[in-house]
């Protein structure tokens, strides 16, 4: 599979974005272009639009108002203030503002959507947004004020704003208002917009998709790193390989288990130190031993993530719709974020079990009453100096602090626009949070990593298994090493966790891990 740095280059149609794709426009800033037969559906559906404004037929969002003013109907010539004020009235969001490549993604995931064609908006809508998105205007967007239904209408808005030369926006690094970051760049912005534009920019779930599908991304990264970090705890702690065993898994059946055995048996071959630690004890503590089915396990959950999401890229998620073959207009929930809210919040479920399980392995390396015959803290001067003592620590706080982000937002709903609007999915809280977790989970990691390759030191001092490490294991650890060496005596170790925790966050060791080992999955 392509890797979204490579992918240059993105026609959307509405039907085929892939979330490789995806990822190369948000985070790599591939250029974006409507394939032709998606132009021809924007300009149907726009004149089915017209013909329904123009004969004063009853069509939400077109000739009526919003929400719980759906019954109040609004005269053709004031159409278009109808959607400009949308924009203007709904961008009240606040906090930080998302991320750059979020925003990216809310831009290319709106256009995708309008570009199938059953929202009656302008072309020039989506040509817009693929201007911007190829010329480098991103609307800064507060992260906070959306409930998930009827759409992300505050982050949407906040994005709308600068089509409108409002709002603000970030432009070659610089934020500008909306009106000269789309000057500099050489874009005219809209005067106002027309009948169901407002809703074809805000309604739809393209801000909790684009954040929650970057934080799938990078989690799905961050389980195979944990895979590959599991295997050097588990060398330098001696572990049982007979619990890895093939048939072990195949017997139970899941897929993400059996696959996460295989890459524990690939990763540890060939290691003269798991060679002679065998039958060493009987079994392992469940840290180690149930690597397979809790690593597994979150594997399962990555793939029901990976596939809602690549559904959503492609979903046509505002309200109404308006259907060419027969001129319909259907009011409807497309908008409702509970297809993505309960996803992302597996997923915060899912990386935080990373992380929990991560934390237990560091707690077996420093403690010598659980480490197999390592010094206590991994230091050869106890006493006067902690060795990795702390790490445990920190590496403890913040599986905890998951435990807290893990609390499913789903599960929570305020009604609001006078109740029409009466169950919401709070869906971007739970694609928000897993974004905190996924950060906690990678530092844990890295804490993990650090500690494994101080142990397998350790390992090789105390003896009595030899030295020898698998080719993958060895790969991983020269790499650890030429960035951080080896801690005989207390020194400032934070500078060594950064230096790891850029390794984890970065793909370099995947890389490495899997030119070595090709069948690693």
């Amino acid at each position: 599979m392509e890797h979204p740095q490579a992918i240059r280059h993105v026609v959307l149609d509405g039907k085929h974005l892939t979330l490789e794709q995806f990822i190369a426009v948000a985070r790599y800033g591939a250029q974006v272009s409507l394939a032709p037969e998606a132009m021809e559906a924007l300009k149907r559906s726009r004149a089915l639009a017209e013909k329904i404004s123009a004969a004063h037929r009853v069509a939400y969002g077109i000739t009526t108002g919003f929400g719980d003013f759906a019954t109040v109907a609004v005269p053709e010539e004031m159409s278009a203030r109808l959607s400009t004020n949308l924009i203007l009235s709904h961008a009240v969001g606040t906090g930080d503002p998302y991320e750059i490549e979020e925003v990216r993604g809310m831009m290319l995931l709106r256009a995708n959507a309008l570009c199938v064609g059953i929202s009656g908006v302008r072309p020039i809508l989506v040509t817009m947004l693929c201007e911007m998105l190829n010329r480098g205007v991103t609307p800064v967007v507060p992260q906070k004020g959306s409930l998930g239904a009827s759409g992300d209408l505050a982050p949407l808005s906040h994005m709308g704003l600068v089509m409108l030369g409002k709002g603000k926006a970030i432009y070659q690094g610089v934020e500008y208002e909306g009106a000269e970051a789309m000057r500099l760049a050489g874009i005219e912005a809209l005067d106002t917009l027309v009948s169901k534009e407002g809703l074809g920019i805000t309604n739809g779930t393209c801000a909790m998709t684009s954040v929650g599908a970057l934080h799938f991304y990078d989690t799905y990264a961050a389980a195979e790193m944990a895979d590959i970090i599991a295997s050097l705890t588990f060398t330098a702690l001696g572990g049982q390989l007979d619990a890895f065993q093939e048939r072990m898994h195949t017997a139970r059946g899941h897929k993400g288990q059996i696959r996460v055995a295989k890459n524990i048996r690939l990763l540890t071959a060939g290691s003269e130190i798991l060679k002679n630690s065998q039958r060493a004890r009987v079994q392992d503590a469940y840290a180690l031993r149930c690597i397979p089915q809790v690593h597994g396990a979150i594997r399962d959950a990555l793939e029901y993530v990976r596939e809602k999401v690549c559904i959503e890229l492609n979903a046509v998620t505002d309200n109404p719709l308006l259907f060419t073959e027969d001129e319909a207009v259907i009011s409807g929930g497309n908008f409702h974020g509970e297809p993505m809210a309960l996803p992302f919040d597996f997923l915060g479920i899912a990386c935080s079990e990373l992380a929990s399980i991560s934390e237990r392995r560091i707690e077996r390396m420093v403690n010598a009453a659980l480490s197999n015959g390592l010094t206590p803290f991994l230091t050869t001067k106890a006493g006067v100096n902690s060795g990795y003592m702390i790490v445990q620590y920190t590496a403890a706080s913040m599986a905890s602090e998951n435990k807290v982000f893990a609390h499913p937002a789903c599960v929570d709903t305020i009604p609001s626009s006078a109740n029409q609007e009466d169950f919401v999915s709070m869906g971007t809280t739970a694609a928000r949070k897993s974004g905190l977790i996924l950060e906690n989970t990678r530092s844990v990691l890295a804490y993990e990593l650090l500690t494994a390759c101080q142990a397998i030191d350790i390992r090789r001092m105390v003896g009595p298994w030899g030295e020898g490490l698998s080719p993958a294991d060895k790969a991983v650890y020269d790499t650890v090493r030429k960035v951080v060496p080896f801690m005989e005596e207390d020194r400032e170790i934070r500078l060594d966790i950064e230096q790891v925790e850029k390794l984890v966050r970065s793909e370099e060791l995947l890389h490495i891990v899997k030119n070595i080992v090709p069948d690693f999955e």
